[in-house]
């Protein structure tokens, strides 16, 4: 749909937002069934905008499942839960799951109809899993409550990522974090000093890479240019590297891989492991193992060994994300190699040019349970989750705390105050704001303005960030929602598939297979019901287009 036009459900959206004091639902920006909320207005705000502040009519309490980070162990002491009642009248109750069991714990207490009220820190797709049982709330029927979420969806033109989630009867589930922009996070990482004393620039495109790569290998013939990491525990060996060179092909690979992709000039999904791009991309990478300018043990070496061959001058680059980076790979060569220096520069081109890929302006978002909606204080609790995650006053309290107390802002920047690190920026801070305070908390802390997004960043990760953020943004792939029986079949097919794709990837790459084989490899996917899993997602496309365009 051209994005000047308005869909049914965007009109009505409009109309939800513009009747909001009237606090009676209209079935949200979906329509779908009335909704009388006028008995359910308990401690809610009678006039709620943009820009206000929420507090409760009346002291009331919602619970909460938390997902519980290691690194900052939950405290009932945190300023967070006691500001955080100050601010809005409303006491959380946490349900604590340590990080390491969440998924399986937040399954089984949905199942069992023992799940909080408020289900954060949920990727999708992981909702679906619930959407047919009834247990989680079709929460599009209900964002005509949320006024901040509804200006930032218009004012960000996020609606192709919301219908991207939404699932066959057209509702979304799950209240996704909202950015501004696109955040990458991931790329390459070279040693600057060698390419100086070479006489080389930092590469821009992926030939640049592959020059760079020869140069090193030149002077250094007993050595990889680039030994890789992030290979173990993943779904897809140097899943980092492969994300983001994919994106370069504009092609989804390596972390980001998904079966499906949707080409624009058809008009229809294709299987993104049989497209021409993908095998451009495989190609790229064979051509760097077949010339010995990456280790073929990046593929299947542990995070460690990757970064130890850095370390002692056995590769000369490595995927990075600005962390590593500075606290990692700076850090150790600056003690063991004199005069080394190491930088991420942003992604290098490839034939899709200057883009990012879709989608990334969404990330881990809010479950609500079904059982919020039998509650006197609905409205109340969709005003405060609106304000807590939505809000730029919201995002701001649960990223940097309580101004003068937690942090200090001038000119626009944001300080953690004296005395406060926040992820190591002064070691020797006798507090910290995640551990002592509860804020900077994944289970609140995600979306925003780039503002507010980049204020935490380093000088690296912010001038990396601020390169990358000016690219564009790839197409969302449409919505193409299956029904429950069909997603049945089609994850049947799909994890085969996947897995296929997978290995000969790695074959093709590390020269076990030649690439002469490919159309035996895309045979080899028919056999495995390629073109009936893409039949699915093509007519689950054309469905929801003609029922909700």
């Amino acid at each position: 749909m051209n994005s000047g036009q308005l869909s049914r459900r965007q009109v009505l959206a409009a109309a939800g937002f513009a009747s909001l004091a009237v606090l009676t639902g209209c079935g949200g920006d979906d329509g779908g069934d009335p909704k009388d909320l006028s008995k359910k207005q308990d401690g809610a705000m009678r006039k709620y905008r943009v820009g206000d502040q929420f507090k409760a009519a009346k002291p009331l309490s919602f619970s909460v499942l938390h997902n519980d980070n290691p690194t900052y162990p939950m405290k009932d002491g945190w300023l967070f839960w006691k500001e955080l009642t100050r601010r809005t009248g409303i006491t959380l109750k946490p349900v604590n799951v340590p990080l390491s069991d969440y998924e399986k714990k937040r399954s089984l207490l949905i199942g069992a109809g023992d799940a909080p009220l408020l289900i954060p820190k949920t990727y999708h797709p992981s909702e679906v899993a619930f959407v047919s049982s009834g247990a989680i709330l079709p929460v599009s029927d209900y964002t005509h409550l949320m006024p901040h979420f509804q200006d930032t969806v218009k004012k960000w033109n996020l609606a192709p990522e919301l219908d991207s989630i939404r699932q066959s009867d057209g509702r979304f589930y799950l209240l996704p974090g909202l950015h501004e922009k696109a955040k990458s996070g991931y790329s390459l990482a070279l040693r600057t000093d060698v390419l100086d004393r070479l006489g080389l620039t930092a590469p821009t495109t992926w030939e640049e890479v592959y020059d760079v790569f020869k140069a090193i290998r030149a002077e250094y013939p007993d050595r990889y240019p680039l030994s890789d990491r992030w290979s173990t525990n993943t779904t897809f060996p140097a899943g980092a590297l492969t994300r983001y060179l994919g994106q370069a092909y504009g092609v989804k690979a390596g972390w980001a891989y998904d079966n499906t992709s949707w080409d624009a000039q058809e008009k229809r999904f294709v299987f993104t492991g049989a497209t021409d791009r993908y095998r451009q991309f495989v190609e790229y990478l064979r051509r760097l193992v077949a010339e010995k300018l990456m280790d073929p043990e990046s593929f299947t070496q542990t995070d460690d060994e990757a970064v130890k061959k850095l370390l002692s001058e056995r590769s000369f680059a490595i995927s990075a994300n600005p962390q590593e980076l500075v606290q990692n790979y700076r850090y150790n060569l600056g003690k063991q190699v004199s005069g080394a220096t190491i930088d991420m520069v942003p992604v290098p081109l490839g034939p899709a040019g200057p883009v990012v890929l879709g989608g990334s302006r969404l990330e881990n978002g809010v479950m609500i349970s079904r059982k919020a909606l039998d509650g006197d204080d609905f409205v109340a609790l969709m005003q405060f989750v609106d304000w807590l995650w939505y809000s730029d006053e919201g995002q701001r309290f649960c990223k940097w705390g309580v101004e003068g107390t937690t942090y200090t802002r001038a000119d626009g920047r944001y300080r953690p105050a004296d005395g406060i690190s926040l992820m190591g920026s002064d070691p020797d801070a006798p507090k910290d704001l995640q551990k002592d305070f509860g804020f900077f908390n994944g289970v609140f802390t995600y979306g925003g303005s780039w503002d507010l997004v980049s204020s935490s960043f380093s000088p690296d990760e912010k001038e990396f960030e601020d390169a990358m953020s000016q690219r564009e943004q790839l197409p969302v792939d449409p919505a193409h929602p299956l029904k429950s029986t069909e997603q049945e079949q089609a994850t049947l097919w799909d994890t085969p598939l996947r897995d296929h794709v997978t290995q000969n990837t790695l074959q093709f790459v590390l020269g076990k297979r030649p690439l002469s084989e490919w159309d035996d490899y895309v045979s080899e996917l028919k056999a495995k019901n390629m073109d009936r899993f893409i039949e699915l997602h093509n007519a689950a496309h054309d469905r929801f287009q003609k029922e909700h365009a």
